[in-house]
């Protein structure tokens, strides 16, 4: 037999690549770190009743006219909260040792169901200037009072405002009247985004001033629908 048909007979070669320990290697991934927020501990007496059972509600909070110093509160008894960032941008500023650049951003915090909150966080990172702004809108958190004011609906559904509310914040004046069931939210895009978060469905809007500034829009649109509970 010649060498040449020895060579046939024994197969061909095997490749380096095909399998092995290298193979193993480009297969194996790392794990993923996942983010874990941290437990709360309560620090101030109103968290301790919150954690103890002394207190199940927000409602019980308002009426006892307490103030709320924690975010952890709002979020163990409003679990259904969300969260939008509504606004970022960049503060410059000049000082002696030269320009400093700093991150704001702008929060809002509703469940869709009567709850509504604002706040405003500024940091040199833009992810801690969230997390400030998350915080800051927990503890702004609101109660909207839902209802149908239209007379032309006149139905006993939770769908839009009680009545005509006029807020202000800067030079924005907004008001919000109430609307017929179906119609929608009537309103600019960033505003109809706040007015779904606080649970409105349909609704008409009129905005003046300068709407662009969405610092003073949010907080004419949250001293809106303040009124409806303080008034109704």
């Amino acid at each position: 037999m010649s060498q040449t048909q020895s060579r046939a007979s024994s197969g061909p070669p095997q490749s380096r690549n095909s399998s092995g320990p290298s193979q193993s290697r480009t297969s194996s991934t790392r794990p993923q770190r996942r983010y874990e927020e941290p437990v709360w501990i309560p620090k101030t007496s109103i968290g301790k009743m919150v954690v103890s059972g002394e207190i199940n509600s927000m409602e019980e909070i308002l009426s006892k006219g307490l103030r709320i110093q924690e975010a952890g509160i709002v979020k163990k008894l409003l679990p259904d909260l969300k969260t939008e960032v509504i606004d970022v941008g960049i503060i410059q500023k000049m000082t002696a040792n030269g320009q400093s650049t700093r991150f704001k951003a702008l929060v809002a915090a509703g469940n869709e169901n009567g709850w509504l909150g604002i706040g405003m966080g500024k940091s040199k990172q833009m992810r801690i200037a969230i997390e400030k702004a998350n915080n800051s809108a927990y503890l702004n958190v609101s109660p909207v009072k839902l209802g149908c004011g239209s007379w032309e609906c006149r139905c006993d559904q939770k769908h839009s405002v009680p009545f005509k509310v006029k807020g202000k914040g800067g030079s924005v004046v907004i008001e919000i009247l109430p609307a017929p069931r179906g119609l929608g939210l009537v309103a600019g895009e960033k505003i109809r985004n706040l007015l779904k978060l606080a649970g409105l469905k349909d609704a008409w809007t009129t905005a003046k001033g300068s709407t662009t500034t969405m610092n003073s829009t949010s907080k004419a649109v949250l001293q809106c629908l303040r009124q409806t509970f303080s008034q109704g």
